[in-house]
């Protein structure tokens, strides 16, 4: 029973190690954000 659950926790980590180092890199996708015309947080009106 230990081993089952030592083996799931490994796994667990590899793979949020994975997912951190692909992320990191630019690797995965990253989610699209609304583009705004603003040319600040409180549109300044500069553009």
């Amino acid at each position: 029973m230990n081993t089952i659950i030592q083996n799931i926790l490994v796994f667990a980590a590899v793979a949020l190690a994975l997912w951190f180092l692909l992320n990191k890199f630019g690797v995965l996708p990253k989610k699209k954000t609304a583009v705004t015309k603003a040319c600040g947080k409180d549109d300044c009106g500069c553009h």
